[in-house]
């Protein structure tokens, strides 16, 4: 197929090599001129605009992938897109919007019949070779015409065994690409993914907290145990019930710099994990580690443990995430200009 990808950072540059390498056809635009004409160079073809990107796209109707940051980048563009494209093309936002944005954004595309879909994307920066999680939202029939982009991002079935009861049930599932629902649903399970991501990292942050200080000089010398982390990380990632990728990520890290020396134990929140402890309180959900884990990110920003070190460790480890030193806040949603969706 061919479609028009927007946004060449680390996500969309290595989503738009993987379409490549599955052969289909993408037109590119970053405002950037260096980062496209990089990816030009692998063969998308580069454009210089948003009204050129359209103009380029010669199967119709037309698709155009948005992976840009939540919040004005991704609202502006969709806009603008909003007044270049014609009844029946697709939009799809692949960052992480905040899920009541898509649905408005959906209602004001559907007066110009312009298909929206929201694609919730999770795979990071080794998306390329490992391939992308993708939870979808939007209309049956545009997410269908879309199902080759889709299969070539995914993971595929690999050697994870096939869970049992699951005949007759959607298949594009176990390729790790779901349609979710209407739009807004896709961003709305990513968004729960990170929440939940925020509670097993600090699950692990704080367990390997804990098995470090069981040398510490609080304790009697004769309950104190010089525990090695590399090697607890290592033995843990063979057969034991917590192992997972983030625990991979975590031995990976620890290996190198078991003192994690180069991080320091400032960790970002993006927006997902707050937006999931808005929607627990809204649905009157309890959600006590979701909410504990958010506000431990808040705390590092104050002062730093070897917990917080390694919270920033997985988020380097898994999305190339760089903390800084100063509280970066995540893009506020724009729900102030969405109509109420019946209640109060």
């Amino acid at each position: 197929m061919q479609i028009g990808l927007i946004g060449m950072g680390r996500m969309g540059g290595n989503i738009c090599r993987r379409l490549l390498k599955a052969g289909h056809r993408c037109v590119i635009f970053d405002t950037n001129e260096r980062q496209r004409e990089t990816i030009a160079k692998e063969g998308a073809t580069a454009v210089d605009s948003l009204s050129a990107m359209v103009a380029a796209l010669a199967e119709k109707p037309c698709a155009i992938w948005v992976m840009l940051p939540a919040g004005a980048a991704t609202e502006e563009t969709v806009a603008s897109l909003g007044g270049l494209l014609a009844p029946g093309d697709i939009i799809i936002d692949g960052g992480n919007s905040f899920y009541k944005d898509d649905m408005r954004r959906a209602r004001e595309l559907a007066e110009k019949r312009i298909h929206y879909i929201d694609c919730g994307t999770s795979g990071g920066v080794w998306g390329i070779d490992r391939g992308y999680c993708l939870m979808i939202g939007g209309p049956k029939e545009a997410v269908e015409s879309l199902d080759p982009i889709f299969l070539a991002l995914a993971p595929g079935r690999g050697d994870i065994r096939q869970t049992p009861g699951r005949t007759n049930r959607d298949p594009r599932v176990e390729q790790g690409y779901l349609h979710a629902g209407p739009s807004g649903a896709g961003h709305f399970v990513k968004m729960v993914h990170n929440g939940i991501e925020y509670g097993l990292m600090q699950a692990y942050a704080e367990g390997f907290d804990i098995l470090r200080n069981k040398n510490s000089s609080e304790l009697p010398e004769s309950e104190r145990f010089d525990l090695d982390l590399r090697d607890v990380a290592e033995v843990w990632r063979r057969g034991s019930v917590i192992t997972s990728w983030l625990l991979d990520l975590a031995s990976d890290t620890l290996a190198t710099d078991p003192d994690l020396d180069d991080f320091s134990g400032f960790v970002h929140d993006s927006g997902e994990g707050r937006w999931t402890v808005e929607a627990a309180i809204e649905e009157r959900v309890p959600a006590e580690v979701l909410a504990a884990s958010l506000f431990a990110r808040f705390r590092s920003r104050q002062e730093h443990t070897f917990a917080e070190k390694m919270l920033s460790a997985m988020r380097f480890a898994f999305g190339g995430h760089i903390e800084g030193d100063n509280t970066q806040e995540p893009a506020a949603a724009t729900i102030a200009a969405t109509p109420p969706l019946g209640g109060s």
